[in-house]
């Protein structure tokens, strides 16, 4: 487990993200909002958290969804992992969805999701007319059945 230090300025009056227990790959990330937002069935609103980072070259976060709020309530972000790139300086947003027949109401200081900090690769294409084989081949989307 890497140990890398982030710069944060938290504009929101709640705590920086945390995690919840010492071998939590995500961190708690919070809603940062003036009154309540009602999320109806179907319906996306970009939720602000109050938060800006600095993140070392080399690494990117990604905002993922909480299980909790998407089993019990089908809240999800559209599009998860949401990635913020090392040179994003801007306000961190939260896309969030309601997938359930039911509004959903977001309030000040709830969880909305969870944030990694990770560290990525940059690829160098190498073009080709043939790549290898392996025993999968180009088999995908279920192709070894549901047993």
């Amino acid at each position: 487990m890497d140990n890398v230090t982030v710069k944060i300025i938290n504009k929101s009056h709640h705590c920086v993200p945390q995690y919840s227990t010492a071998d939590s790959a995500g961190m708690d990330v919070r809603a940062n909002l003036s009154h309540p937002i009602v999320l109806d069935p179907l319906e996306r609103v970009l939720v602000p958290t109050g938060l800006f980072i600095e993140l070392p070259s080399g690494f990117e976060c990604q905002l993922r969804p909480r299980s909790g709020l998407a089993l019990k309530h089908g809240i999800s972000l559209v599009n998860t992992p949401g990635t913020i790139d090392a040179d994003y300086r801007g306000e961190i947003g939260v896309i969030l969805i309601n997938l359930s027949n039911k509004p959903f109401t977001i309030n000040d200081g709830e969880r909305i999701c969870q944030m990694v900090v990770t560290r990525y690769s940059h690829v160098s294409w190498e073009e080709t007319t043939d790549i290898s084989d392996t025993q999968r081949g180009d088999g995908g989307f279920g192709h070894t059945g549901v047993k």
